[in-house]
């Protein structure tokens, strides 16, 4: 009986807070000491107590643990914050949300006519201030930095979310133009490097928060995503650099690695279609005989597919952001939506043969190219 009691009292509370772990509510090392710190408070009420003393004073401390293992959190009055990419997706609903907390949001657009941006502005109170910025103009940047510096010069710029991003190819390494490549990289890295720099002495004076919307894709090589994997990957490693060297001014960095959720064209068949077709249109006839075109139809019909069953609800990349900008510890990684654990489990401990047929299985399954199936092959031997 006791056994029973004390283990489902120890079950309850490791599942809040692998719960609150997977949520990015909870750092992993405080997590382990919550749970060794009950695991001792049982043992001496199994040991020198009844039960229902010690069954109390065992459920009195889960509470206790579970209380102290919530974030404190950071008044938000005063507190000035840049987010780029406000037009649709992440961006838009965290500008949004930081709004209605009585954050000053300065909310980035590539379109102040877009349907997003008049959105915002509907729905948002007037300390929102909407302003176009294409990261890959050095003047736009230079701009906002001129329209952010006077207003935040009292209390400096409290937080830059980093969320605007770009991806617009999907197809293996050798389909995809350089043209493509490059567009990531100064999209994804060199505009949001540019940017930060730009406004790192408004954060410095105010000890504040980078918060930069990476992507797993950074990390592990996902089928066809090898552009935007590329630039995403380079984007994480700057920001874990950041938050290395920017640790001594008191400025924490955090990154997000959302998993699959609807944002913006990411999930318009149509969208996916155009590209494709722009794709084929482009490519070296050699290069498609070799590859086929059945091979590009079927890749984008995958990806297709998988994006049908993105998560609509961004409220969990969102509340990440929050939590990364309020909360007195943030966590240095986030991993929002469903699976992720899971997937970064088999990423850093399993084998890269498993790794990789799992990205297949999950993802994208490339089918063999024109060249290397049996039927062609063969064709050519006869001739």
């Amino acid at each position: 009986m006791e056994r029973w009691v004390y283990g489902s009292l120890w079950a309850l509370f490791a599942g809040s807070l692998l719960l609150r772990l997977a949520r990015s509510q909870l750092l992993p090392t405080r997590a382990l000491l919550h749970l060794g710190l009950l695991a001792l408070l049982q043992h001496l009420c199994q040991a020198c107590l009844p039960l229902p003393v010690g069954a109390t004073l065992a459920a009195a401390g889960c509470l206790a643990l579970g209380r102290v293992a919530q974030r404190r959190r950071l008044p938000v009055a005063g507190k000035a914050v840049f987010i780029t990419g406000c037009d649709s997706g992440f961006g838009k609903q965290a500008a949004r949300h930081l709004d209605s907390m009585g954050f000053k949001v300065f909310a980035s657009v590539l379109d102040l006519e877009s349907a997003g941006a008049k959105e915002l502005r509907q729905s948002c109170s007037p300390s929102l201030t909407l302003l176009q910025m294409d990261l890959t103009k050095p003047d736009d940047i230079r701009k906002a930095q001129q329209l952010v510096q006077p207003q935040t010069a009292s209390t400096g710029l409290w937080g830059l979310v980093n969320n605007a991003g770009f991806d617009d190819t999907i197809a293996d390494a050798e389909l995809s133009p350089l043209c493509k490549f490059r567009t990531c990289m100064d999209v994804n890295f060199f505009g949001t490097l540019e940017l930060t720099k730009a406004l790192l002495p408004l954060l410095r004076s105010s000890r504040g928060r980078i918060v930069t919307v990476s992507s797993p894709a950074g990390d592990m090589p996902y089928p066809c995503l090898a552009a935007y994997g590329a630039s995403k990957a380079a984007l994480t490693l700057l920001m874990d650099t950041f938050r290395s060297e920017l640790e001594p001014w008191g400025v924490k960095v955090s990154v997000i690695l959302p998993g699959y959720f609807k944002t913006g064209t990411s999930c318009d068949p149509a969208y996916w279609h155009e590209k494709k077709e722009q794709l084929l249109a482009s490519l070296p006839t050699d290069l498609l005989q070799a590859y086929g075109e059945e091979y590009i139809h079927e890749i984008n019909k995958q990806f297709v597919k998988f994006m049908k069953i993105a998560n609509e609800d961004l409220s969990l990349v969102v509340n990440s952001i929050a939590d990364a900008l309020i909360s007195t510890t943030p966590a240095p990684r986030y991993y929002p939506g469903r699976g992720m654990r899971l997937i970064y489990f088999i990423h850093h401990y399993l084998p890269s043969v498993i790794r990789d047929l799992f990205l297949k299985a999950f993802f994208i399954n490339q089918k063999l190219p024109r060249a290397l199936q049996p039927k062609h092959q063969n064709g050519l031997k006869q001739e």
